[in-house]
């Protein structure tokens, strides 16, 4: 076997090398403390989750403010335009800002759950009894498979806060341009289209945060 020479790794791989080694070491260090306070991986999943649950929570009841200035506005017969258009423009930013901490709690989710499983399956192997190896692994496979429908839940509702944020930002940019009463009366019919999408995200978020609720609980039981 060829002898790693590292004068012959291009300055890029070396540096991949060293963040991935850093990023392992900083996770070994991290769930070690974490342990040496009573808080096992299983802990942190169960954290983790709940905390992408209670923000797909918030992000839900976001999106719905905005939609109820959206709907405002298009009321609106002239009048103050201008403030009303600010407001929506200020949803629509925290809207954004709530979709990327939901993306960020999905990560960390699966982060967790990808170490934890990892472990688990190395804990396995050091079983030496027939029957609890057997018994240990298919409690994995079924904690693998509750967590798999969950996570499923979770991207589900996740991307579809694409299309929203889209619609959003797309009537935030022509509202910006064109505030006048005229403008805002063509866009009326636009309001159905951006009703119905929000409709289907909070639905799929209705059902990733049951799954959430549902995981959280298997995880309690002993």
């Amino acid at each position: 076997m060829r002898t790693l020479n590292l004068r012959t790794l291009t300055p890029l791989l070396l540096t991949a090398m060293l963040v991935m080694g850093t990023m392992t070491g900083c996770k070994t260090a991290y769930y070690a403390t974490m342990e040496k306070f009573g808080v096992a991986k299983r802990d942190l999943l169960k954290k983790r989750v709940t905390a992408a649950r209670d923000e797909q929570k918030e992000a839900g009841e976001q999106f719905k403010d905005a939609l109820t200035k959206l709907q405002a506005i298009y009321k609106f017969d002239g009048g103050q335009l201008e403030a009303a258009y600010r407001e929506l423009e200020g949803e629509y930013e925290n809207s954004a800002s709530l979709a990327d901490s939901v993306r960020k709690r999905i990560k960390d989710v699966e982060s967790v759950a990808n170490d934890l499983f990892i472990e688990w399956e190395g804990e396995i192997a050091e079983i030496t009894t027939p029957t609890m190896q057997a018994a240990s692994r298919r409690q994995l496979l079924e904690t693998r498979s509750r967590y798999n429908g969950m996570v499923v839940a979770l991207k589900k509702a996740e991307q579809s806060m694409d299309p929203v944020l889209a619609q959003l930002k797309d009537h935030v940019l022509f509202l910006k341009h064109n505030l006048n009463a005229q403008a805002i009366a063509s866009l009326k019919g636009e309001a159905a289209s951006i009703q119905t999408e929000i409709s289907r995200l909070l639905k799929d978020m209705n059902a990733s945060i049951a799954k959430a609720d549902e995981f959280i609980k298997t995880l309690d039981q002993p």
